[in-house]
């Protein structure tokens, strides 16, 4: 058998994509039976520029980062000035403007007093220092034994080992770790008064043992596209406040805009203890993440003892270029009209995916900000599925049992349109009709 298969969609293969395709390890890919990937030379606003020359509307932002469109000029400039300048210089010791400027702003832009910024480079490590943070703030407080976490079923917070720990057992792609990593608390959100009051109960069991409770805010993403109301996120808020545990807000693919409010936990009036951030942070230019923590979680690490200090230290913690890159990305959404943007984009969805709802094997169809879902019964042959969006133009990745959109937030009508029919006629197609 030829490695990889041939991909009846490339006329034309690239040399370089040739060669490497033998050695690149691609993420979440069975790379005996994938197809050869798409070769991508150019990207610009919303499309994707493959190297046959043909165009794709990206319905995905690359995995939810590119809130701005691709190749944006501001964000750019920023990081071309500062490749100039300084590309790197490690926080060991010494600070540099960027990394200073960004956390500041993010203390303003943030909810409450969420003042304390620590950087790394990934979504999934930042969920680890949170937890880190979390299990270290009660020992400096003189808490023994709360080193354990309340996380959800459909939860999904990252692919590294602790971040696994805390994503739904069952959702498919950490079952095989089972054992080698630490088992958590999980169970059901509490979207009514019945869970609730059944959180209620478990938590009055388990506080002593509970270092927070961890969610993803109104959607949990990868976990497929669930969504919950804001009053989840207030009853979450109460009972960490009952039962003195911290809360841990996962806005990693929800902050900075893509549910209709800079931030999701805005849109439930809370605060979290901590929060963490990355993919859209930097505009989807550069890797960055950040784990926000309020002041009193920033406080209990403040001693002359030096063992009570948070020893952790990421090599490339925040990088000049990608911080730049952070700052004018947050630039953009102070001068140019994002959250409009999002409700027009919630708007449309809602109109153009409606006619899924009519088709047989159509579980759901549900929009909340720049995010569209058809769920269906049943889903095979995501290949096929992911190829017939290739030849009507569009770049759209279904994933277990559904069919989903997250544009740029910059995207037009007509191009939306595009994502929309085509995720409405596909759907159909596979639906058999």
């Amino acid at each position: 058998m030829p490695f990889p298969p041939r991909n009846p969609l490339l006329n034309d293969v690239p040399r370089w994509l040739e060669e490497g395709a033998a050695h690149l390890w691609l993420p979440y890919t069975q790379m005996q039976t994938v197809p050869m990937p798409l070769p991508v030379v150019k990207t610009d606003g919303v499309r994707l520029t493959l190297a046959d020359g043909r165009e794709l509307i990206d319905g995905t932002s690359s995995w939810w980062t590119a809130a701005h469109g691709y190749n944006h000029p501001h964000i750019r400039q920023a990081v071309t000035a500062q490749l100039e300048r300084m590309p790197h210089v490690m926080l060991g010791g010494l600070a540099h403007e960027p990394a200073m400027t960004l956390a500041t702003r993010l203390a303003k832009l943030l909810p409450g007093d969420l003042n304390h910024t620590f950087f790394s480079e990934s979504g999934s490590v930042s969920v680890e220092i949170a937890m880190k943070i979390a299990v270290q703030f009660w020992i400096n407080s003189g808490v023994r034994g709360k080193k354990r976490f309340v996380s959800f079923r459909g939860g999904y917070h990252g692919d590294t080992l602790a971040a696994m720990s805390v994503c739904d057992p069952d959702e498919g792609m950490h079952t095989l770790f089972k054992g080698a990593i630490a088992e958590q608390f999980i169970t059901d959100l509490p979207v009514d008064a019945e869970k609730e009051a059944a959180l209620d109960a478990f938590l009055a069991a388990h506080a002593h043992e509970v270092a927070a409770v961890m969610t993803e805010p109104l959607v949990q993403g990868a976990g497929g596209m669930i969504f919950h109301d804001v009053e989840t996120l207030r009853r979450l808020r109460r009972l960490c406040d009952k039962h003195d545990v911290l809360l841990i807000l996962d806005e990693i693919f929800v902050g900075f805009g893509r549910t209709g409010s800079m931030f999701a936990c805005e849109a439930a009036g809370i605060v979290p203890d901590i929060v963490t951030l990355s993919k859209a942070l930097t505009g989807g230019t550069m890797a960055l993440a950040a784990t926000v923590a309020r002041t009193k979680v920033f406080e209990a690490f403040l001693s002359d003892d030096p063992s009570k200090a948070l020893m952790h230290g990421p090599t490339y913690s925040g990088n000049p270029l990608a911080c730049a890159a952070a700052n004018a990305s947050l630039d953009l959404f102070e001068r140019e009209p994002r959250l409009r943007q999002v409700a027009a984009i919630e708007a449309q969805l809602r109109r153009d995916l409606e006619p899924a709802r009519a088709i047989k094997g159509v579980r759901d169809v549900r929009v909340k900000g720049a995010i569209g879902v058809i769920e269906l019964e049943a889903m095979s042959n995501l290949d096929g599925l992911k190829r017939r969006f290739v030849e009507e133009g569009v770049f759209i990745r279904p994933f277990g049992k559904i069919v989903y959109t997250t544009p740029p937030l910059v995207i037009g009508e007509e191009d939306l349109a595009r994502l929309t029919a085509a995720m409405v006629m596909i759907t159909a197609e596979a639906a058999g009709h």
